[in-house]
């Protein structure tokens, strides 16, 4: 294992394979790409041939370092191939019989000093190394897929893997330019482990018709800043391998969470893999491609006229970030806002806040001094609720107590016109108790934006069972003119959002409990290999822990699943007082302001 890994096999030239294969001939190292399918290699060599020819084009590289690349590339369909390899790559199917034929046949061809990785992203390492000739040289080398473009590489160690063998593929995956995450043993690792947890809640989520396909992934894109949606990215992956990977982690973990979602196996077994058979949660031009096209369930858009209510003015209820951001996008929009704090001063400090925002709008060149002036201009800062009497709709953003809300929707229904919409901007208290609160409940609906609303596209549109089809249609509408992205959800515990993402989060905190990865390495996964703007634990500081930790024990509390209990490790810092970056100190420690 002293031996520089300068003469590499890749077993299985499929897209990862093919993609691996691209990223060592590229830095400068001897690659032979092994396949039993003739079709297979061929296919890999013009993709490398097509890969090069782009980066010439593009002026990344010169056309005598394409020629290079393409002549350290050599094709067999022999493992006999890999005799000279100083380290060899399986990336075959996810089959335990199919690796463990490879690692077979690779103990009696590779010299004793070869390195032995394996490319699986769900199967046991251990089982795979105990069974070979020289367990101490078999690990686990996780690309992402594809594999030239994503920066993650995780390097798995078994309790069997020699420390040498590990710095010799952490140095090789740092010289081909790559991220390397020291990882242990265990189905889906780090990235894959949080991931996959993930995407099959969404999945159940559609197959329980909480949301359509398209609103779910919208609602992740626009919600959290994730390049795809949890559907359309099931469908990449191959649904039919989700599922293989799932079933992995829960016959490990036996966490319901990690139980595939009925909805998996009914699909895969009916051949609706994703996009390599033209059809999974959406249909696809063609079997390969990544182009989906409208099918049954694909939504009709909107009428004009959809049958709401005329808003003309709107009142926000608060007088802190969340409220001064909602009145800011009405005001925008070309609404007559009136803006309620608890007093004059509070309101006129609101007012103030979005007077500076805008300020900035223009510095910037995003908008004219005119229009600023217009915009404040169209808001009516107000010391009572009182002001609420002729407002077409209503909007709190109090703070997030249920007694707080409750009491406020009975004020709104004493002041407000008969007709007016009322809306809550709650994140995780039910809708209805707001409604019920009201001698119309028919009137009130959920409106949930994100913070900071001005920046955020998405609108969370909570609607209970006493809300009405044109209470529903209104604010849509009112959503969309607003120029935001709306999404329809049922009152219930996180609507979509969140009902996602803080399994998600809290899944992070317990594979620190359990000291299975630094926080360091989690982050850096979540972001180079899940394509997340923050690791978990920059978001958590950001979100504050306090904040968190409520969301999790109404996740907890109304699904009763014990998955969703929140972390220790969090409760913990909760009751320290390490609130995040707004005390100083939260998973990391943060300079004091």
């Amino acid at each position: 294992m002293d031996t520089p890994l300068h003469t590499i096999a890749v077993v299985g030239l499929g897209t990862m394979g093919t993609g691996i294969a691209e990223v060592l001939a590229r830095a400068g190292r001897e690659v032979i790409g092994i396949d039993i399918s003739d079709a297979a290699a061929s296919h890999a060599v013009t993709a490398l041939e097509a890969s090069t020819a782009r980066a010439v084009e593009r002026e990344r590289s010169t056309e005598e370092e394409r020629r290079n690349t393409l002549a350290r590339f050599r094709t067999f369909s022999d493992l006999q191939a890999a005799a000279e390899a100083d380290l060899v790559i399986e990336v075959v199917p996810e089959s335990y019989e199919a690796k463990h034929q490879v690692f077979r046949a690779l103990d009696g061809i590779v010299r004793p000093d070869a390195i032995l990785a394996t490319g699986t992203n769900a199967l046991s390492v251990t089982r795979l190394a105990a069974d070979s000739q020289h367990p101490e040289r078999v690990l686990g080398l996780h690309f992402f897929n594809p594999a030239p473009a994503m920066k993650l590489v995780e390097v798995v160690s078994s309790v069997l893997t020699s420390p040498l063998a590990v710095e010799a593929v952490t140095a090789l995956a740092r010289e081909l330019g790559k991220e390397p995450v020291a990882v242990g043993d265990r189905p889906g690792f780090v990235a894959d482990g949080l991931l996959f947890g993930y995407l099959n809640q969404a999945a159940a989520m559609y197959e329980a018709k909480y949301a359509s396909r398209e609103d779910i992934d919208a609602a992740m894109k626009l919600g959290c800043g994730l390049p795809m949606g949890p559907l359309a990215l099931l469908d990449l992956i191959g649904i039919d391998t989700s599922r293989t990977v799932l079933d992995a982690m829960y016959s490990e973990s036996h966490d319901r969470l990690h139980a595939p979602a009925p909805i998996l196996k009914q699909l895969s077994e009916a051949g609706l893999t994703g996009r390599k058979s033209g059809r999974g949660f959406y249909s696809y031009a063609a079997p390969g491609s990544a182009v989906p096209v409208p099918d049954a369930l694909t939504p009709q858009a909107e009428s004009a006229s959809a049958g709401g209510r005329e808003v003309r003015s709107v009142g926000v209820a608060g007088s802190g970030t969340m409220a001064s951001g909602i009145a800011e996008v009405f005001a925008k929009a070309g609404y007559d806002v009136v803006l309620a704090g608890r007093s004059p001063e509070k309101a006129e400090t609101a007012k103030a806040r979005i007077a500076k925002s805008l300020a900035r709008s223009v510095d910037k060149g995003r908008m004219t001094a005119e229009a600023r002036e217009a915009t404040l201009a169209r808001i009516t800062p107000a010391g009572s609720l009182d002001a609420f009497a002729e407002v077409d709709l209503a909007v709190e953003a109090v703070a997030e107590d249920l007694e707080i809300k409750q009491a406020l929707f009975a004020t709104l229904d004493k002041i407000c016109k008969e007709g007016a919409v009322l809306a809550t901007t709650t994140s995780s208290l039910p809708v209805v108790a707001c409604a019920r609160a009201t001698s119309r409940p028919q009137d009130v609906i959920g409106m949930h934006f994100f913070n900071p609303a001005p920046a955020m596209k998405l609108v969370e549109v909570v609607r209970t069972v006493l809300t009405s089809d044109e209470v529903h249609a209104t604010v849509r509408e009112v959503t969309t003119k607003i120029k935001k992205h709306p999404v329809d959800c049922g009152d219930r515990a996180g609507f979509i959002v969140n009902a996602l993402l803080f399994p998600y989060l809290n899944n992070a905190i317990k594979m620190v409990e359990e000291h299975y990865a630094t926080l360091d390495d989690i982050d850096t996964a979540m972001k180079l290999g899940g394509g997340y703007p923050m690791g978990p634990f920059e978001l958590l500081d950001v979100v504050g822990l306090d904040v968190s930790l409520a969301i999790e024990k109404v996740l907890h509390r109304e699904f009763r699943d014990p998955g969703l209990a929140p972390a220790p490790l969090l409760e913990h810092l909760v009751a320290a007082g390490c609130l995040g970056r707004k005390t100083g100190r939260g998973f990391r420690e943060y300079a004091r302001r």
